[in-house]
This record gives structure tokens, sequence and C-alpha cells, in this order.
């Protein structure tokens, strides 16, 4: 039994000889590994160095066509509607015929207001001539001041009477000229309210016309959008901020040019309380009349700046746990993790507003391949980073182009003239 005994507990320990030394060869394979990982060459990848420029931005707001000069037509006299002049939806020049009311009756009242005007004139002559005998004799003293003064009140009445005959002629003929309806304005004709033949009491509307070209878009501008609009029309170096409108059924008329250029010609001068939003309005010629009054439509204003931001490439920010993140390296050229704040976006930039600073190096290639830790080998940021490979348009769901903002270096800092050097350059 001894001897059985002390063979097993010498197997035993073999056995855990064994172990132990398959147990160093493992660790001594996983601390090579190891070893070898943290030699790993480091990872070439652009690198931002965060500087504030000047970004332009397209933005859209929501607006609805408008023609301030749209009008009702309407009757001016009585009478029965004779003939129309035009075809529900015809395109009219200010001037052309659109109705006529029957002229009899103020024809008659025309011609009985020019005899009356001719009655007054002869009796008007009569008084003169008797006011003239009258003071010649009143001179010779051969008849009294009386005499002298009631032929003068003949004649002052007999003019009154043709300055009054004169008028009621006039207004006969405003009225004759009023069973003409003509075109107040230039635009497009509603159809008519009122048949030919049917009797019209005076107010009694037979139209609309709506001029279509050019029209007039109103809109509200958030105020910072407001300031930085009114900041940069004030400078001389800025960029002009262009408006457009686009067609919102473009894609049903492939072969017409369904986006209008227009001006911006009024910026309100206060907020809304209510709404901390400030009133713009522009003006677009619309030859074809693909825009019409009333419809609600959207308007761009392009190159709307953004002044002394801090944006990084929208490539560079990806979904953390705790929201968007960047990859910023630290002196030791290692990847840190770094929760932003994002602002607005624009043509493949995205505005930083917190977390990062000014000087900060941000990754912005590579980044599905890195992570926390990771050695990077910096390479000058090319200002071309794609930042939507899927889509080979190269423009960004906003329609504009994913090229980097205008004058911006490799290295992220901006070239162009900045917001506080135009100022600057002014004083």
């Amino acid at each position: 039994m001894n001897q059985n005994l002390a063979r097993r507990i010498q197997g035993w320990g073999l056995v855990g000889v064994f172990s132990l030394l398959l147990t160093a060869c493992g660790g001594s394979e996983e601390n090579q590994s190891s070893g070898q990982q943290q030699e790993k060459p480091p990872r070439e990848a652009q690198v931002q160095t965060l500087s504030p420029f000047d970004l332009e931005m397209n933005k859209t707001y929501p607006a609805m066509v408008r023609s301030d000069q749209s009008v009702d037509i309407v009757a001016r006299v009585d009478g029965y509607l004779e003939s129309q002049h035009y075809k529900a939806g015809d395109i009219v020049e200010k001037g052309d015929p659109l109705f006529t009311i029957e002229k009899a009756p103020y024809k008659a009242a025309v011609e009985q207001s020019r005899a009356d005007l001719q009655s007054a004139r002869a009796n008007y002559n009569e008084a003169q001539r008797d006011y003239v005998r009258y003071q010649r004799l009143y001179q010779n003293g051969s008849i009294s001041q009386q005499q002298r003064d009631q032929a003068l009140n003949r004649r002052e009445t007999t003019k009154a009477a043709v300055a009054q005959a004169k008028a009621a002629l006039d207004s006969a003929q405003i009225d004759l000229n009023y069973t003409d309806v003509t075109a107040p304005v230039g635009g497009q004709v509603s159809l008519n309210e009122v048949n030919v033949g049917n009797y019209v009491p005076v107010q009694t509307e037979l139209a609309e016309i709506t001029p279509v070209d050019p029209l007039e878009v109103r809109f509200s501008l958030p105020q910072e959008d407001a300031f930085a609009l009114r900041r940069q029309r004030q400078m001389e170096n800025a960029p002009g901020v262009n408006v457009a409108l686009d067609f919102p059924y473009a894609g049903d008329s492939g072969t017409t040019d369904t986006t209008l250029k227009g001006d911006l010609d009024f910026l309100g001068s206060r907020v809304d309380e209510s709404t901390s939003t400030v009133q713009a309005r522009a003006i677009f010629a619309n030859p074809q009349g693909l825009f019409l009054p009333g419809q609600f439509v959207r308007v761009q204003l392009e190159n709307l700046m953004r002044f002394h931001v801090l944006a990084v490439p929208e490539v560079a920010v990806t979904e953390g746990l705790k929201g968007p993140q960047v990859y910023v390296l630290d002196d030791d050229n290692k990847v840190q993790s770094r929760f932003i704040t994002m602002g607005e976006q624009s043509r493949g930039w995205v505005i930083v507003s917190e977390g990062l600073k000014s000087g900060e190096r941000v990754v912005v290639s590579a980044i599905g391949s890195l992570s926390a830790g990771d050695q990077v080998d910096p390479q000058p940021f090319d200002g071309n980073a794609d930042v939507n490979p899927g889509d080979p348009s190269g423009m960004d769901a906003n329609g504009a182009s994913k090229t980097p903002g205008q004058g911006t270096s490799v290295s992220g800092e901006s070239q162009q003239t900045t917001a506080d050097e135009r100022s600057n350059n002014q004083g």
C-alpha cells in the first residue's frame, strides 16, 4: 500500500510539473503577442487642427408666395353686362378691356350735361355783357351803385352755374367711361363672377386679376440668422447672399427650369417677441408662371455666413454611448474620445458649439479603424474628406457641395478674411 501511494504521489508531481511548464509557455506566448501589439506601428490618419473660420451655409425656410398687387374687378356703375372680352385664365396687360356695361343711359346723361353746360355759358356771357354796360353807366352817373352791384352779382352767379354744369358733364363722362371695364394691373384673370346679360349693381365683383410675374415671397428668419445676414450685408468684402426658390413639383417637368433666382429686398428691423423671428421679403421673376400666389414653398438663402466658428467635417463625428463624439489627439499622438455638442451642419461641415477648443487636433479619416488609446501618425488634412461615400453625387442632404468652406486650408485654418478682420479693415 505504501509503495502504491508513493507511486501515485510521484505521478501527481510529474503532472503538476508538466502543467506548470505548459502554463509558463502559454504566458510567454501571451506576453509575446502583447509585446507585438504594442510594437504595432502607428496608423496614418488625416488630422485637422482646429481654428475659427467663416463658414458659408445654405439655409431653407418655409414661405408663402404672395402677390400684393392682386385686385378685385368690380362694377363702378349700374347696368346690364353687355360683353366679356377675355377668356378665363388669360394673361392681360394693364389697360386691356375686360367687360362692357350698357352705355346708352350714360351717353344720354353726357349729352344732357353737355347741353346744360352750353346753356350755362350762354347765361354767363349775357350777364358779362350786362355788367360791362352797367359799369359804364355807373361811371357816368346814369345808374345807382345798387344797380351796378346787381349786375355784378348776376354775372358771378352765372359763372358759378357754368362751373357746376362743367362738373356735372365731367361726372357723366366718368360714368360713361366706367362702362368699359379695363384691367387696372397686368396678370392672370380669374373666372368671371357674373354672366353676360345679367344686371350688375354698383360694386358687384366681376372677376379678379392676380399678377404672377414678379412674385413676392415673405418668410421669417430665426433671430440668429437675421443677425448674421444683417452683419454680412453690411460688410464690404463679404460674399453676397443669393435667394433661390425651387418649384415643389420639379420632378414632373424635367425639361423646364424650375428654380427661380430672386432679390432679398427687405429685412425687418425688429424681432417678433412671440416667435423670436425677423420678417424678410424676396422678389422673384416668374416668367413661366410656375409659381402661384398662395402657394407654400421653401425659400433658400445661399452663402449665409457663420462667422468665427469651430467646425469639423461630418465624417469626423461618430455616435457614442453618450452622444456624438470625435477623436482628438493628445501630445503623444494617441487617440482620445471626446463628446461634443453639435451645432448647425452645412456643406459637409458640422459646427461644434461645445467640447472642443481652438488648437486641438481632430482625426478626420480612418475613423472606423481607430479606438481610444491607439497611436496615430498624423497627416495634414487635405480639405476633401469624403463625408458620404455612399452618395456619388457629392451633395449633402441640403443639395450643397461637400467641399470644405471657402478658403479653408489643409490645417483647418481659414485663408479667407474673417469677420473680425473685415470689421477692422472697415475701421
